[in-house]
């Protein structure tokens, strides 16, 4: 599997406000995401380790209690267990890499 084309893989919904294509190695989950204007991603943790970095738009993320707006060419680093949350100020464009492998991600991909 060195290429994948996300034009083709499965559209997914992750959470309401937010859908997009998956692909996962053995050791990671990458996404592309779409995050609609006005989306509250609510505060939680997971212990994957998270980078989220924008294409397009305007995302409001809180780590740890630290707020930055992120805008096109930006990225976030949120640790393992770390409390983080998120507004979308406008449609957003995003590419999230996860590790390890977002398990809960493969199984929406099997479930939709």
């Amino acid at each position: 599997m060195p290429f994948v084309n996300f034009n083709t893989n499965k559209h997914v919904k992750i959470w309401d406000g937010i859908h997009g294509t998956l692909s996962h190695s053995d050791k990671m989950t990458f996404g592309h995401f779409t995050i609609d204007s006005g989306t509250i991603l609510p505060e939680h943790s997971h212990h994957h380790e998270q980078w989220c970095h924008v294409l397009e738009g305007e995302l409001e993320f809180d780590i740890n209690g630290e707020k930055m707006l992120l805008t096109k060419g930006m990225t976030a680093y949120i640790p393992s267990h770390a409390p983080h949350s998120a507004v979308a100020h406008t449609q957003c464009k995003v590419i999230d890499c996860f590790t390890p492998v977002r398990e809960d991600f493969v199984e929406l991909e099997k479930n939709q």
